[in-house]
């Protein structure tokens, strides 16, 4: 069921976008947003409810880097190493969160997909460096305790949420 409920969001997805081709990267965009990242039978389907091939549409999310093929955690923290930030530590602070999330070498996601980090080569943010992105959110002249701090007030707020979800 939940894979049938899946693919019915991907069609009002589609057919929001008029079924056309024309208008893939708009309809991946809104998929990813949906899911958080592009599942490799969603792109099939994409691909054979457009009527194009499957090559393209993965060659699409491929080239683009807006666009992975990896799940992503609900919190997607993304540290600047642009000059500007790496001269003023962005590197520390990226090697506070990794150790802060407990994830081990290779690791860019937590298990409970809550966070993923990553770093990027620009936010341009450069006169608040260091900084980093979280969804949204842009966060400057950073401290590796600034950044611990962020993601305690997350956990918590999400904690709230679940309790709030189960009536607590």
């Amino acid at each position: 069921m939940e894979t049938i409920r899946k693919f019915e969001r991907v069609f009002e997805i589609i057919d929001q976008n008029q079924r056309s081709a024309a208008r893939l990267i708009p309809i991946l965009q809104a998929v990813q947003a949906e899911y958080r990242y592009l599942p490799e039978e969603i792109l099939t389907f994409v691909a054979t409810s457009l009527g194009i091939s499957p090559a393209r549409v993965f060659g699409v999310a491929t080239f683009y880097s807006l666009f992975t093929l990896k799940p992503k955690g609900k919190y997607l923290i993304r540290v600047c190493n642009g000059t500007a930030c790496h001269v003023k530590g962005s590197m520390g602070l990226y090697g506070a969160i990794v150790k802060k999330l407990g994830l081990k070498e290779g690791e860019d996601s937590t298990s409970d997909m809550l966070f993923t980090v990553e770093t990027v080569n620009c936010l341009g943010a450069c006169g608040l460096s260091p900084a980093m992105v979280i969804n949204d959110e842009v966060y400057g002249q950073l401290t590796p305790q600034r950044v611990s701090d962020i993601i305690d007030e997350i956990v918590l707020k999400e904690a709230h949420n679940e309790s709030d979800a189960h009536g607590a």
